[in-house]
């Protein structure tokens, strides 16, 4: 679990420091969770949603300082914490199908991702990790596409768009670090950040619209 990895374009070695960027950018998490913290009074999904989203800046920093393995679980653990939260609130309350079915969908997430992650990595070789990141972006879109007429049906189609921007950012890392050596994970972060703070921000103004239990 100590065992410290170069996985990004910034990072020459394996001290504290060698991913100044990456760290710091970061910050953009925090950011996003404070500037939805407000809109989340009285929402317990979306209130839990916006602590996640800074746990997941705290993470993805340690990851990108320690550079170990025991960080790189502290980094994707918040993260598959907010794809389970969210996926629950949208099934019983974008698409009310009621607490029953919404756990259903939860607990079928990581076989579907695993699933998608697959069949993808077939037709297109080398995503790793990307492949199951799209495999959210295909269900935020579905979700989307679901409610297709709707302010949170366009919100969440918007949602996958920018994670599907953001991802390109992610896979640009590696085949543009010979020409720049900054890589471009830290727009990732960026990106990620502005994503998932309109996802929160699209559960908040449905359930303002009426959308309340």
């Amino acid at each position: 679990m100590n065992e410290q990895i170069i996985a990004y374009c910034e990072r020459t070695d394996v001290t504290y420091w060698s991913e100044p960027v990456n760290a710091l950018s970061n910050a953009a998490f925090l950011i996003a969770a404070a500037i939805v913290w407000r809109q989340t009074e009285g929402l317990t999904l979306a209130r839990a949603m916006a602590v996640v989203l800074a746990v997941i800046g705290l993470g993805s920093f340690l990851w990108h300082t320690h550079a170990t393995r025991w960080a790189g679980l502290a980094d994707v653990l918040p993260i598959l914490g907010f794809i389970l939260i969210y996926l629950f609130a949208a099934t019983r309350d974008f698409l009310r199908l009621g607490a029953g079915l919404a756990w259903l969908a939860v607990a079928l997430f990581l076989p579907y991702a695993a699933g998608f992650a697959f069949v993808l990595g077939q037709v297109v070789p080398g995503l790793g990790a990307n492949a199951a990141y799209f495999s959210v972006a295909a269900l935020i879109a579905a979700y989307g596409v679901w409610l297709r007429g709707s302010a949170t049906g366009r919100g969440l189609l918007v949602g996958a768009g920018l994670l599907c921007l953001s991802l390109g950012f992610r896979m640009a890392d590696g085949p543009v670090c010979a020409a720049f050596p900054l890589g471009t994970h830290f727009l990732w972060h960026i990106l990620n950040a502005v994503m998932l703070g309109w996802m929160i921000h699209v559960y908040c103004r449905h359930m303002r619209a009426g959308g309340m239990r």
